[in-house]
């Protein structure tokens, strides 16, 4: 069995403000994850703003230092002590996919600049092979070459050049990919198309993902495993089906509570969520205990630990 993604305690701590008024934000919080699979996966991680699913996601692409913990990706140490592959290893097997492809791309360079950048220097392909590779990924995510080549971001709709940002990820052959809010910025109409590439290529190019989102819809969609993050913790972990259809921690069915359906009222009071607030970060029990329904005593003086149900999911609630 290939451990695919496994964290371990993996912290991240910011210190925001002065020298006399510093707050210190726990933005990842011992996050505790493992997938254990023979075949590829798609895991999401959901949660709303400031629940740490980017820096997670910044962390595992090596572009943040974690203040401690450790990380592996396909049974091979990433974060943490110990050796680690060299940067042209580690990005040959993880890739990412930024949220606004705009922002990947700059307004002065052709973006098959990029992709043969990527595939002489990451995936060490001669210029001939090269050409060759990014012809053979646009074609995966249904671009011509010739119709991209010596063209600037501008001239690309939302949705082509996160296709385009797609085949630059997949010119390395690589193990995962992390994709961080990776349809945000796109059109809903055209949303569907980047969701059903991703199963597409886990399905026949077996290729996994991490995809970072705040979206539930597409989560149930396309996911194996789904983790809901909190102010920087995980608090419910596990298949994402039976996670979805049946959610245990109070925080779960708040954000499925949060999704109008056709047919019932929605209540925007009781399922309204707050702005950040630091403190949140400071509790020394459940972070979520402010807002929950079913919060005693015991949640204030106590971090829950994973509670494992029969269902296989872990459940950071002291009354899961």
């Amino acid at each position: 069995m290939t451990t695919i993604l496994k964290t371990n305690k993996l912290n991240k701590v910011y210190r925001l403000g002065g020298l006399f008024n510093r707050i210190r934000i726990d933005a990842l919080d011992d996050v505790n994850l493992t997938i254990e699979s023979d075949e590829p996966v798609i895991i999401s991680i959901v949660g709303e703003s400031g629940s740490g699913k980017t820096t997670l996601a910044k962390v595992l692409l090596r572009l943040v230092k974690p203040t401690s913990g450790s990380a592996h990706v396909y049974d091979r140490l990433i974060v943490g002590e110990g050796e680690k592959p060299s940067n042209r290893e580690f990005f040959s097997s993880i890739q990412p996919i930024f949220q606004n492809p705009f922002e990947a791309f700059s307004s002065y360079r052709t973006v098959d600049a990029y992709l043969f950048e990527t595939a002489v220097r990451v995936a060490k392909l001669s210029k001939t092979d090269a050409v060759d590779a990014m012809a053979e990924a646009l074609r995966l995510v249904g671009l011509d070459y010739r119709d991209v080549r010596g063209k600037y971001p501008n001239q690309f709709s939302g949705g082509e050049l996160q296709r385009v940002s797609v085949a630059r990820a997949l010119i390395p052959h690589p193990d995962i990919i992390i994709a961080d809010e990776p349809v945000s910025m796109i059109d809903a109409s055209l949303r569907m198309n980047v969701i059903n590439l991703f199963l597409s290529l886990k399905e026949e190019f077996r290729r996994s993902f991490l995809y970072i989102t705040h979206d539930l819809a597409t989560a149930y969609y396309i996911s194996d495993y789904i983790g809901v993050m909190y102010r920087g913790c995980i608090v419910e972990f596990g298949d994402a089906r039976t996670i979805l259809a049946d959610p245990k921690h109070p925080y779960t069915q708040l954000l499925l509570d949060s999704i109008p359906e056709i047919g019932r009222k929605w209540d925007a009071e009781r399922t309204a969520m707050s702005d950040i607030e630091a403190k949140e970060y400071q509790y020394t029990g459940c972070r979520f205990r402010n807002r929950c329904p079913i919060s005693e005593d015991k949640c204030k003086a106590e971090r829950p630990a994973a509670t494992r149900t029969t269902d296989g999911r872990d459940i950071y609630c002291h009354f899961a």
